[in-house]
């Protein structure tokens, strides 16, 4: 059940990505997709082999994990993300291994108990890992939440710069036009006699 992709090394920044984006469709929330069509659109974008089967069982404990991995992406700082995947990583990281899936993928490292582990633990063990990548890495959370009031979407810190504070240009955009908005309206407003 184990992603058959190089998903640590070369590609961290894909498996916490991937992380994000799973997490996008597990949550609850506005705009976040829900039920195992969404997630199997997920697992094939980032390269799970077919078929993929997501059993009711799997799909709550995936929802579980989701609600732990949550509060690393809700860390403010660097200290309590590292805290949290501590946390995460004890008692159910196993010690890393390198695996081609019997010779159909490149070599990549896991950390969960076996290339057939039950998906949430799978997806627990290697997004945690992806996400402690990136601690180390960048010496800061590796992700957040956007922070536009209609999107509240996951997303991955990857570059060295300031901490992000929305998952898109978009988003981004949007917010800054709308307080540029609301000041021209709170101008126009106080110049009316």
């Amino acid at each position: 059940m184990a992603s058959q992709e190089p998903l640590l090394g070369s590609s961290v920044h894909d498996a916490a990505q991937r992380a994000a984006d799973l997490l996008a469709v597990l949550l609850p929330g506005p705009g976040h997709p829900a039920g195992p069509a969404a997630l199997i659109a997920v697992l094939r974008k980032y390269g799970e082999p077919e078929p993929i089967e997501i059993s009711a069982t799997d799909l709550a404990e995936l929802r579980r994990v989701a609600l732990l991995l949550r509060e690393v992406f809700a860390s403010g700082d660097a200290d309590t993300a590292a805290n949290r995947l501590n946390g995460l990583l004890a008692g159910r990281a196993h010690p890393p291994r390198l695996t081609t899936h019997g010779g159909t993928s490149g070599w990549h490292l896991h950390v969960d108990s076996n290339d057939d582990a039950p998906w949430a633990e799978w997806f627990l063990t290697s997004s945690c890992l992806a996400l402690a990548v990136l601690l180390a890495d960048r010496q800061a959370p590796p992700g957040g939440f956007c922070a536009s009031p209609s999107c509240g979407r996951p997303f991955v810190n990857v570059g060295r710069g300031a901490a992000r504070r929305y998952c898109s240009h978009r988003c981004g955009t949007r917010e800054r036009v709308a307080r540029h908005r609301a000041l021209q309206a709170g101008t126009s407003e106080s110049t009316l006699p």
